[in-house]
C-alpha cells in the first residue's frame, strides 16, 4: 500500500501545513501550475515527488517535469496531467488516448475546482484536487490524501486549508 498526498495549482505559494498534512504520505503528486522552482524544490525535499507542468509554469519547470505523467504503482495505471477535463468532457489533447487506453486513475488540475468522480464508461476514477495556492477564484484551498492498495483506492480525504480571501 502507498499513501499519496495530492495537490494542484499552488501558483508559487508555499504553506507550511503541506508538510503537516503530507507527513504520513509516501509520495506527493502535483497536478501542475506549481508556479516556482523554489516550491518544487521544497516538495522534493519532503518526499518522493511526481509532478507535471501547468499552463503558468515557466521553462525551468517545463524542463524538469513532463506535461503528462503515466506510470504504474501498486499494480495501478495512473495518469496525471494539468489540463485534462472531466468524465464526459475530457480535454481534446487527452481524449484519444483516454478512450483507447484508459487509466485506472486520471488526475488533473487547472480548474481550481475540487472534484472526485468515477467515469463509469471508462471504469476510471478521476480526481481534481482543487487549488492549494492563493491565486485564483476558488474560495477554499484544498489538498487530497488517499491510499492505493493493489489497484484499490482507499481512505480518500479532502483537506481544506483556509479561505482564499
Amino acid at each position: 500500500m502507498v499513501k499519496i498526498g495530492l495537490l494542484s495549482d499552488t501558483h508559487a505559494w508555499w504553506d507550511d501545513r503541506y508538510e503537516k498534512y503530507f507527513a504520513e504520505c509516501d509520495e506527493i503528486w502535483h497536478a501542475g501550475d506549481i508556479g516556482s522552482v523554489q516550491v518544487a524544490d521544497r516538495f522534493e525535499a519532503l518526499k518522493p515527488f511526481r509532478a507535471v507542468y501547468g499552463n503558468i509554469d515557466g521553462q525551468e519547470l517545463r524542463i524538469r517535469y513532463p506535461q503528462h505523467q503515466r506510470f504504474s504503482i501498486e499494480n495501478t495505471d495512473i495518469w496525471i496531467t494539468h489540463i485534462g477535463g472531466y468524465p464526459g468532457r475530457y480535454a481534446r489533447e487527452v481524449t484519444p488516448e483516454i478512450y483507447i487506453h484508459p487509466p485506472q486513475l486520471f488526475i488533473s488540475g487547472h480548474s481550481h475546482i475540487l472534484k472526485v468522480l468515477y467515469d463509469k464508461t471508462l471504469h476510471c476514477l478521476h480526481i481534481n484536487p482543487g487549488a492549494a495556492g492563493m491565486y485564483g477564484f476558488h474560495k477554499k484551498r484544498t489538498l487530497v490524501r488517499f491510499a492505493i492498495d493493489k489497484g484499490e483506492f482507499k481512505d480518500l480525504e479532502v483537506i481544506e486549508l483556509a479561505d482564499n480571501r
